[in-house]
């Protein structure tokens, strides 16, 4: 049980970053629908770079940049250029699977660098938990701290409630002297950095290695789990652990049912699809209404102002 719990952390790390990364760009009323794309591109340039420069953290470095770019540019369009954001999105996915086949010609079956595995000393001898939470590496950590640390900012800080802000109320915050338009250009290139991140973390530590559509189906998975997180970190992270989890199983599964080898690593897609049909909003909030400590985590809520392009 403690190998398949740590092997399910390990494998959500990277949903988790994207997860929050795209969290935090649609809190700030941007929708980043490039996901697929920019997550395969991110993962190309994270082992390109690794595997040039010989040094794991360079390649995460690159992702995260390119990332950002395409996020940056997805803003861009409805900020600068008023064109529509969600079909701006969806074209450079297209896009930059593509760009990630034909670039990534030269990297195929190419062995690059990964992330070390380093226990942390002490808390990895703790009985049942230091195996699950400190026997991993350090991208695995630094996913764990980023649930953490991007809850506590996003409810907790004047600048979390800024980014709320211009979600919800665009118009409010500009009257409040808030640059609403630069805000978000920030928090959607912040949120495309771990988009870009999470890309890297599949080549670079979970699937290490680069083949065509390396991950491919996770951006889409990403946008779903965002929605099913109700654009809240800690529920968006459940939803990438929900997922490693049918992920984990599916592989285990495999030698049991090798006649259906084939179908069995895709069945965490379709599975995951149908929790989230399962998932009833109403229910969440009646839930939340008996339980007010948990109406913050437990909210479904939309932002106000998502995808809607504010002109001051």
């Amino acid at each position: 049980m403690e190998a398949i719990l740590t092997s399910i952390i390990a494998a959500a790390t990277p949903l988790v970053f994207a997860s929050i990364g795209e969290t935090i760009t649609e809190r700030s009323g941007v929708i980043n629908l490039s996901l697929e794309g920019s997550m395969m591109l991110a993962a190309l340039a994270g082992f390109a770079a690794g595997y040039h420069s010989g040094v794991w953290w360079v390649g995460f470095l690159a992702a995260a940049a390119v990332g950002a770019a395409v996020a940056a540019l997805v803003a861009g369009s409805s900020i600068a250029l008023r064109i529509n954001q969600v079909a701006v999105g969806f074209v450079l996915a297209l896009l930059c699977v593509d760009l990630s086949s034909f670039l990534g010609v030269a990297y195929v079956r190419q062995r690059g660098v990964s992330v070390p595995h380093q226990p942390i000393p002490g808390l990895s001898e703790i009985p049942w938990l230091g195996q699950i939470l400190f026997s991993h590496d350090l991208v695995v950590y630094a996913g764990l701290a980023l649930i953490v640390a991007s809850t506590w900012w996003m409810f907790r800080t004047g600048s979390g409630l800024i980014l709320r802000g211009i979600g919800e109320r665009p118009a409010a915050a500009h009257a409040r002297a808030v640059p609403v338009n630069r805000l978000r250009y920030r928090y959607a290139a912040i949120g495309g950095a771990l988009v870009g991140i999470g890309g890297a973390a599949f080549s670079l530590d979970v699937k290490l290695g680069w083949s065509f559509r390396h991950t491919a189906g996770f951006g889409w998975i990403v946008l779903a789990i965002v929605i099913f997180g109700g654009w809240h970190p800690v529920r968006a992270a459940f939803g990438a652990y929900l997922f490693g989890a049918l992920q984990v199983v599916a592989l285990k599964l495999q030698p049991v049912f090798p006649g259906l080898s084939q179908i069995l690593p895709l069945l965490p897609f379709p599975l995951m699809i149908f929790t989230l049909v399962l998932v009833n909003r109403s229910w969440l909030r009646n839930l939340a209404d008996r339980v007010p400590a948990l109406r913050g985590l437990l909210s479904t809520d939309t932002p106000a102002a998502l995808g809607r392009p504010f002109q001051p």
